[in-house]
């Protein structure tokens, strides 16, 4: 019987343009340490990641200041132009190490609020599964659809939609093959999922923990704070 791994893959090479700011949001403190170490540390709590691969402007001064960096399971590799291209370098550097049925669990740095639990949740639910998927919570707002001149066009029934979340897992040759195919074809997926579906292959969903907030204004900086007080309350895992 073959044993899977499980890899891990980290986009970090983001300047975060709607972010703001003279830093990248990755290198923004939270609480007492950056963004980016809160990430990275909380996918090492999952032992069964062989390996975690960071895409990244490598000569960025502010990974001295993220410990997790060091360590020996987390590799730093050159990032891409847009998010796509980083993920297919992190991709590429397993090349040869990975199984094309190895599982790859793709996460944003930006979304330091991502909890063990929801982690583990996904690969148990998907380990069987011949494709993967990803994590999503279902939309509480209103939802309108918008004409080109800012009119509402129309309101879609919100119980059909769910706001996706990262990480997002996927068999490593599918995956590959999926980026590269979608990319040689002129599209940009938007996430992993989105080259899944241009392949024309089914992408399951776990519900994941609505507290999994993803980073982009500076104002999420404090609702990420104030998460990760009431996780370490409740010691979510």
């Amino acid at each position: 019987m073959t044993v899977l791994n499980y890899w891990a893959i980290v986009p970090a090479a983001g300047s975060g343009r709607r972010f703001g700011g003279e830093r990248p949001k990755q290198f923004c403190r939270l609480g007492d340490q950056l963004v980016a170490q809160h990430s990275l540390a909380r996918l090492l709590a999952i032992t069964s990641i062989k390996k975690i691969i960071v895409p990244c402007d490598l000569d960025a001064p502010a990974w001295r200041e993220v410990s997790a960096a060091s360590y020996p399971r987390v590799e730093r590799v050159a990032g891409g132009v847009e998010r796509v291209h980083s993920v297919v370098r992190g991709l590429q550097a397993i090349e040869g190490q990975a199984d094309p049925n190895d599982w790859v669990l793709v996460h944003d740095i930006a979304r330091p609020c991502i909890t063990p639990s929801d982690i583990l949740k996904l690969i148990e639910q998907l380990h069987d599964n011949a494709v993967g998927g990803i994590l999503a919570t279902p939309v509480s707002d209103t939802l309108k659809q918008m004409t080109s001149d800012n009119m509402v066009a129309c309101t879609p029934d919100r119980s059909l939609f769910r706001a996706a979340q990262t990480p997002q897992m996927f068999r490593y040759g599918l995956l590959l093959q999926a980026l590269q195919a979608m990319l040689a074809d002129g599209q940009m997926p938007t996430d992993e999922a989105s080259a899944i579906e241009y392949a024309g292959q089914p992408v399951s969903v776990v519900e994941g923990r609505r507290d999994n907030i993803k980073i982009t204004h500076r104002e999420d900086l404090v609702i990420a704070e104030a998460i990760m007080n009431c996780q370490e309350i409740e010691q979510c895992e």
